[in-house]
């Protein structure tokens, strides 16, 4: 119900307003270029009339957005220290703003993998990364989504009734506990999601290893009803 009301008093604004407000929720995490608290712009018209529950919500997203800044820097920073992960930042290794909030990606290559090949299992060198990550989300209180992606290619192992979906599922509690090992709190975790050949990285290329890819989604918090 507050989503509606934030809506409709969105569409209610001048076009300062809206565009204000658009430019702030659109790069919350000022990873983008022109990032910022262009929301600031709204002070502009003294006459404006905000409900309290609504500047409430807005002010709350603001300090998330703030904080989910901070961190996101910090992982940038500690990926940047190993040499062999920081190449792989923009291409494999992604730190992005989106709608939920905060997206940590880790897309794979052939020539890097981060999992053995059709096993859940983190290789040494990844699981010491998805750890350094923990370490630093743990600074949050945020709920936090992981999901788990494959390619095309059908599961080739030998357990039977066993596919992509339990495999990509599988994948994504292997970056959970390394999560946890770093130090996230596991009551942090609000959810698993393994969407198997499902939300293809490169559907122009259903068995790329672009494809198979672990998301880390820091959610902003739900507004209350």
């Amino acid at each position: 119900m507050m989503a509606l009301f934030i809506v409709l008093w969105v569409l209610g604004q001048s076009e300062e307003i809206k565009k204000a407000i658009g430019g702030y929720f659109r790069d919350p995490v000022g990873f983008t270029a022109g990032g910022g608290t262009k929301i600031q712009i709204m002070k502009a018209n003294p006459s404006t009339k905000i409900a309290p529950d609504i500047m409430n919500a807005i002010e709350k997203k603001r300090k998330e957005k703030l904080a989910f800044d901070k961190v996101g820097k910090q992982i940038l920073a500690k990926i940047k220290e190993n040499p062999r992960f920081k190449k792989m930042l923009g291409k494999q290794i992604k730190v992005e703003a989106v709608d939920e909030g905060l997206k940590i990606e880790l897309l794979e290559s052939l020539a890097e993998p981060f999992f053995s090949q059709s096993s859940p299992t983190l290789n040494p060198s990844s699981e010491k990364l998805v750890e350094t990550i923990g370490s630093q989300l743990a600074q949050l209180n945020n709920k936090i989504v992981i999901d788990g992606f494959t390619d095309a290619n059908k599961y080739s192992g030998s357990k039977t009734g066993y596919s992509n979906f339990e495999l990509s599922a599988d994948r994504a509690n292997s970056a959970r506990r390394a999560l946890i090992r770093g130090g996230l709190r596991e009551k942090q975790i609000s959810g698993i999601r393994g969407h198997g050949a499902n939300s293809l990285a490169d559907p122009s290329h259903p068995f790329a290893a672009i494809n198979r890819r672990i998301s880390i989604i820091v959610e902003y918090s739900k507004v209350k009803k």
